[in-house]
């Protein structure tokens, strides 16, 4: 299989609109969220700077590359940096929530209440599509933010399998099967130190590892939530530099994004 390097990628989108398969998508709007994962670090001279899974953030911990992908297919970025309500979600199609801080991360954290939890749950019935990006058991926040999943019968459970020692990059792969209803190119995955999850309706599993729920899917009134707990996508595992070449996580990526659109109805 060819390597995919960040060269190819970021030639001009050219290359990235060739591999999309999927038309464009018109007036549809992917939001990150910049509430609850609200992360700033200081730059060399000293300043407050928003970083970790954010859009604009090209180093390994930002998902810059996922965000070519929404554009190779034609969908619109924004973030959202209040908390969520029906008025600031309107225009959103696709809502992402990628590792709520904890109080290790950030001094005064946004943590999930019943107020927020229920204006999203009111957004995804009346047709919008969420997803939710958790973290393993040492860097998210879990009492809190499963007041949301759990709404839509999905419980992260705060664990911490797939751990990796060093470059045994075996103890983090994940084989998808074929025919998968949402992964059909990205199939050999790499997915570290995740947290797995405990389900119930309307939530079902479109993937495990043995007995261990791995990713979730919910259908709740007219929208769809997909959920995994690892922000998964971030640059220094979708760009083809760190991975061995046999791990499809670009691929992946582009999967989802396309299987997000299909459920946004575009």
């Amino acid at each position: 299989m060819k390597r995919i390097t960040l060269s190819m990628m970021l030639l001009g989108g050219t290359w990235l609109t060739t591999f999309a398969q999927q038309p464009p998508a018109k007036q549809l709007t992917v939001t990150l969220d910049y509430y609850y994962n609200n992360e700033f670090k200081k730059d060399n001279a000293g300043n407050p700077v928003r970083w970790h899974y954010i859009w604009g953030e090209t180093d390994n911990g930002g998902v810059s590359l996922w965000g070519h992908i929404f554009d190779s297919l034609g969908v619109k970025r924004d973030s959202l940096l209040q908390a969520p309500t029906a008025a600031n979600l309107k225009n959103t199609g696709i809502y992402v929530i990628i590792d709520p801080d904890t109080d290790k991360e950030s001094p005064t954290p946004n943590y999930m209440n019943e107020k927020d939890a229920r204006a999203i749950y009111n957004w995804v019935k009346a047709g919008g599509v969420l997803v939710l990006l958790e973290n393993d058991s040492a860097n998210a926040e879990f009492s809190h933010f499963n007041r949301l999943s759990e709404k839509f019968g999905i419980h992260f459970n705060g664990d911490s399998r797939n751990r990796v020692k060093g470059k045994n990059w075996e103890q983090g792969t994940f084989h998808i099967p074929a025919g998968h209803e949402i992964f059909q190119a990205g199939r050999q995955v790499y997915i570290k130190e995740l947290s797995t999850l405990t389900l119930k309706a309307p939530a079902r599993a479109v993937y495990k590892d043995g007995d261990y729920v791995i990713m979730a899917v919910a259908e709740v009134g007219k929208g769809k939530v997909f959920a995994i707990g690892d922000p998964w996508f971030y640059n220094e595992y979708v760009d083809g530099k760190k991975l061995p070449a046999s791990f499809q996580n670009y691929e992946a990526a582009t999967d989802l994004t396309q299987w997000l659109i299909k459920a946004a109805g575009r």
